[in-house]
């Protein structure tokens, strides 16, 4: 028994070349009423996407070092050494010392001074990492990327980028309300 699809190839009458056409379009047409067979996966987030391309690159670097490195044996000199290639894609100026825009809001010409990458996109790129690494059987304790060692190359790389471009970094102040709590228990008490 022929289906309604297939009766209509066969009636329509064409040519060899365009029947085996029309007969895929058919094909793809008679799957859209079975829609429940295949489902495309989840739509992932941005976040989730970036960093799962973080975790590929990483991955790859891993890889093309000389010699490879396989994921269990890395460590955070590892991590430390990607930081520091990733460098040369960098679109920050960061000025040396001894250029006369050092410490200068703003560039007013040019100069030959290193663009890196920014402190903001590498504290971005090691949290990714950091989670990515768990998220794929790495173990807390054991997470190259929250090593103390990336946390204090991080801060000199805010540090330093900070200075080239004179702009201080300033930490966000936490509220002390314990302490004005406090005090004014001592008032209160003291009356």
């Amino acid at each position: 028994m022929m289906s309604s699809s297939e009766q209509r190839m066969e009636a329509g009458g064409e040519g060899e070349g365009s029947s085996s056409t029309t007969a895929i379009t058919l094909a793809q047409s008679d799957d859209h009423h079975h829609h429940h067979q295949l489902s495309p996966p989840p739509q992932l987030s941005r976040y989730e996407s970036q960093k799962r391309r973080d975790w590929n690159t990483f991955g790859q670097y891993l890889k093309n070092h000389k010699p490879p490195v396989p994921l269990p044996q890395c460590n955070y000199n590892h991590v430390l050494d990607f930081l520091r290639y990733l460098d040369q894609f960098g679109k920050t100026k960061v000025h040396l010392n001894g250029c006369v825009f050092f410490g200068q809001v703003e560039q007013v010409g040019p100069c030959t001074c290193p663009l890196k990458q920014a402190w903001g996109s590498l504290d971005a790129l090691i949290g990714r990492l950091r989670a990515a690494y768990e998220e794929n059987g790495g173990l807390q304790e054991t997470n190259p990327f929250a090593n103390s060692a990336i946390r204090i190359y991080l801060r000199e790389v805010r540090d330093s980028q900070a200075k080239a471009r004179g702009i201080p970094y300033k930490k966000k102040k936490k509220k002390r309300k314990i302490q004005i709590n406090s005090s004014n228990n001592n008032e209160v008490n003291s009356s």
